[in-house]
């Protein structure tokens, strides 16, 4: 099983994991031609792609999803509430199929387990993916560590973790307050320092790849995202990954270490 990130940061989101010729996107916050580019990039096209998951439905999440999935026959991947907020009461589109965030279920041989994460969205969750020999953790959009967060996390073999601010850096930022409180709080994003203490809390032996995400570009730097995780693993800073906007990052193999 490999993976690796389309972009990410505030102005869009997506994730391909690539098992055994299945291929999955996480997200999909490009427009569809932006999309077929950052796919073409990984050699990958978009007519290979087996479902879409969704996280939840904030738009540099789903911008381009009901459109790319129209385009290319592809089956979209959410949970009712997230189905609600992002359709605003439509009916389910074609190719959409509504999930329960707290069963897992299978994608063409891919074992896919969601779970439910505190962010300030309808019915948000996160994705663990398996091919029943190694486990992709992702969590984005995750405003506090739960005991339930760190439970499913443990023992996972890679891990794109959210990595949104500095908080030194977002109090010091042009942003108004109200959304720096948001950004901080319990229902928002996770800083650097909440993301190494998942690390401690959980299992992290079979860790091969950890690669933050979702840095914001005012309030965090790459070397400070690398600097807490690296600490918090007690690992060198350049082994771990950043998933930047524009570039995401290029594959990942889960059976060897970068």
């Amino acid at each position: 099983m490999r993976f690796a990130s389309l972009g990410s940061g505030s102005r869009g989101n997506s994730l391909i994991v690539d098992a055994g010729g299945t291929k999955l996107l996480l997200d999909c916050g490009f427009s569809v031609r932006s999309m077929v580019g950052r796919l073409a990039r990984l050699a990958i096209l978009p007519e290979e792609i087996s479902g879409i998951l969704v996280t939840h439905e904030h738009s540099d999440h789903i911008a381009g999803i009901f459109r790319f999935s129209a385009r290319f026959g592809i089956p979209v991947y959410m949970t009712h509430g997230t189905h609600a907020a992002a359709s605003q009461g439509q009916g389910v589109p074609a190719g959409c199929r509504l999930i329960d965030g707290h069963a897992a279920f299978s994608v063409d041989g891919v074992e896919v387990t969601p779970f439910p994460v505190p962010h300030d969205a309808r019915e948000p969750v996160q994705f663990v993916f398996s091919d029943g020999q190694c486990r992709l953790g992702v969590l984005t959009d995750c405003g506090t560590i739960t005991p339930h967060v760190a439970a499913v996390l443990d023992g996972c073999h890679a891990l794109v973790l959210e990595c949104n601010h500095d908080p030194d850096l977002l109090a010091a930022s042009t942003y108004p307050a109200m959304l720096k409180r948001r950004i901080a709080g319990d229902f928002g994003h996770l800083g650097n320092a909440q993301a190494a203490s998942l690390l401690q809390q959980i299992d992290a032996g079979l860790l091969r790849h950890v690669v933050a995400a979702h840095l914001s570009e005012e309030n965090n730097r790459p070397a400070l995202a690398r600097a807490a995780l690296a600490q918090a693993l007690g690992c060198a800073e350049e082994w771990i990954g950043v998933a930047s906007q524009e570039d995401g990052t290029g594959w990942r193999d889960l059976a060897r270490e970068l």
